[in-house]
């Protein structure tokens, strides 16, 4: 094997052991190219899983800064050496992938690369991944590469065994995704028949209560007494409902655990680049924590859906005692005068009302072709 800085079976061993500790998908991901970075010695290191319309679901690199990253732009196409190793399933150790005939370019922030090696990741007959390295730290031979025939059977052994991780992990995520929709479907069923039931016996004593007045006005009081018994009983069962469909993720990772893998997914499901940054942030009281996560999903889907913005930044940080959440994107932008007078709130009203709801303020800067940031502050518990 290539004599890198931490070659041999305890590097191997320790790479394994990393990709097995991990149940999210992303984390797999990067944890797979760091490794294999590390393990071959190279400079970069990138992995993409592929979607069914020639793009990348998601794409994962390592030895590039955030700074490069986002300089860099879009996500790549399904082109060039990443389309061969994915349609072709085949093994590709190049001296120069510049000089290559299937090589077409890369956008001018992309860092140079020249010698390279990548292989398909599979689960059986299926590609589900593509892993290459580039720049091996080593001295070249002239006109040749610098990753080896070692170096290229050790990859292997670690695609095979990212393959397995990788789809630990899907299928781990999936049987989440399922036990929270079961469990969701169970409590709606529980909050309809409950509520229903009240409201079904509160609307019978009204009716009750105003066949009475006029005749005997003492059992109407009655009545209407039994009214607000019936109104406090169902909010009651409606604030249960509502602890109990607080978001699992949220109880158990707290805000900025949760907003990070939500905003790993819409990363990777759209085009526009989301990113996420936290400082300082410290745990509220579940009621605000809650309250911001709502707020930066709703301010989310707006920028996604709407705005056609490329990028997207979420940051949460600590002010003072509490917190400020803010949400950014290059979009088409609004004039939120024009959009209020016209009844087309976007959300925000109910942004509003969840900010207001837990003592905070939210604020809307935007402007047609300026695009939007919207900021919420909560005071601390």
């Amino acid at each position: 094997m290539s004599q890198g800085p931490r070659s041999g079976l305890a590097a191997v061993s320790s790479a394994l052991l990393a990709m097995s500790r991990h149940l999210e998908v992303r984390d797999v991901l990067k944890t797979i190219v760091a490794s294999a970075r590390e393990l071959l010695d190279a400079q970069y290191a990138a992995l993409g899983v592929p979607d069914d319309h020639g793009g990348f679901a998601q794409f994962v690199v390592d030895g590039v800064t955030d700074a490069q990253w986002k300089a860099i732009g879009p996500l790549p196409r399904q082109h060039g050496i990443l389309a061969a190793m994915l349609r072709e399933a085949k093994v590709e150790r190049l001296a120069d992938v510049r000089t290559d005939p299937r090589f077409e370019g890369w956008p001018s922030a992309h860092p140079e690369m020249s010698d390279f090696l990548g292989l398909p990741v599979r689960d059986g007959d299926e590609v589900i991944g593509a892993l290459f390295l580039a720049n091996k730290n080593c001295p070249k031979p002239e006109g040749g590469c610098g990753f080896t025939a070692e170096d290229e059977e050790l990859l292997s052994i670690l695609a095979q065994h990212a393959a397995i991780a990788l789809t630990n992990a899907r299928l781990y995520e999936r049987s989440r995704e399922l036990t929270i929709a079961e469990e969701r479907s169970r409590l709606a069923h529980e909050l309809h028949d409950a509520v229903s039931q009240k409201l079904f016996s509160l609307r019978l004593t009204a009716q009750a209560a105003a066949a009475l007045v006029d005749r005997d006005p003492s059992r109407a009081k009655g009545e209407l007494q039994q009214v607000a018994v019936l109104a406090a009983e169902a909010t009651e069962e409606l604030r249960a409902a509502v602890v109990e469909l607080r978001p699992a993720a949220l109880d158990e990772d707290g805000l900025v655990a949760t907003l990070r893998t939500q905003i790993q997914v819409l990363d990777r499901a759209h085009t526009a680049r989301v990113t996420f940054a936290a400082s300082g942030f410290r745990a509220l009281p579940a009621a605000q924590e809650e309250a911001l996560l709502r707020v930066a999903q709703e301010a989310l889907h707006n920028a996604l859906r709407h705005s056609g913005a490329e990028h997207v930044d979420v940051t949460v940080n600590r002010r003072g005692g509490g917190a400020v959440l803010r949400v950014t994107d290059d979009g088409g932008g609004f004039d939120p005068h024009l959009t209020r007078s016209a009844g087309r709130h976007l959300g925000l009203v109910s942004m509003r009302d969840r900010a207001s709801g837990v003592g905070g303020t939210l604020t809307v800067e935007s402007a047609p072709g300026k695009g939007t940031t919207i900021e919420m502050e909560v005071p601390g518990g």
